[in-house]
């Protein structure tokens, strides 16, 4: 079980050093608010230079991350959307799932706020007051871990934005920087996890509109692909860059990654 401490294979596999490692790789299938916040630049150079092994991301939405790490197209999971992690890890394709760090979702609008939702910690009430304004929101519609979240989060808030497609909902079918420069540009309202917005230099006038509620937390977690699935799979390097990621080192080097002074992601990996 991966932990706070590195597995004893783990620990030897990194205490072997550059001269082990130094032709292994890895690919990591991710989400997009892990490379898109700062936060692989930070941690990578960290990891390969204790172990010698090159770590490769694939940044895309999670659901596209998913389906490549189905398709054997990498050797490490890291995304943010629980129930569809559970459901690899059930269909065999990952070994096990293990909670990373966590942060929230926030709902950015522009300074009008055509809605009046600044300030409102109920998401759900203030996604209805935007339906029911007719208020533009640009959706990132990709199937990511955050429109995965959105949907959720519309549905409980009792409407169905997709009978608006194209009217005051509009899905972008892009990345969150990409989404967040389009919903800027019309004036929407977006949701983003707040990583990528503390790191998106595009902010205009925009500021955090909603926040605070519990029903956006936003959980990592990480899954190494099941080689019985996929016999390509760096078995070893796989685990031991996900070792490294929940040890005690991993969750420091997490917690000290920074953006103008704000913390970005909280470990929040399982004791032994």
């Amino acid at each position: 079980m991966l932990a706070r401490r590195l597995t004893a294979t783990a620990a030897a596999l990194i205490i072997g050093g550059a001269a082990w490692a130094q032709d292994q790789s890895i690919i990591v299938q991710s989400t997009t608010s892990t490379a898109n916040s700062g936060l692989y630049d930070y941690l990578l150079p960290i990891f390969q230079g204790e172990t010698g092994i090159q770590v490769n991301v694939v940044a895309v939405g999670t659901g596209q991350a998913i389906k490549n790490a189905e398709n054997c197209d990498g050797d490490v999971l890291l995304v943010h959307a629980k129930p569809s992690e559970e459901k690899f890890v059930a269909a065999g394709f990952g070994t096990e799932r293990t909670d990373l760090m966590y942060n929230d979702f926030v709902i950015v609008g522009p300074s009008a706020d055509p809605a009046g939702v600044g300030g409102m910690n109920d998401v759900q009430g203030a996604l209805a007051k935007i339906a029911g304004e007719g208020a533009l929101f640009a959706s990132r519609g990709d199937d990511s871990g955050t429109h995965k979240k959105e949907i959720a989060l519309w549905n409980d808030s009792g409407v169905d934005p997709t009978a608006a497609s194209g009217g005051w909902y509009r899905e972008t079918g892009s990345g969150m920087g990409a989404t967040l420069n389009a919903g800027i540009g019309m004036g929407a309202y977006v949701m983003t996890d707040r990583a990528t917005w503390i790191s998106f230099g595009n902010k205009q006038d925009y500021t955090i509109a909603v926040q605070g509620d519990e029903d956006m937390f936003n959980q990592y977690g990480v899954i190494p692909v099941n080689p019985a699935k996929c016999p390509s799979v760096n078995v070893d390097a796989a685990q031991t860059f996900a070792g490294w990621l929940v040890s005690d080192e991993g969750q420091d080097a997490i917690a000290a990654y920074k953006v103008a002074d704000q913390q970005l992601f909280f470990p929040n990996a399982p004791e032994n």
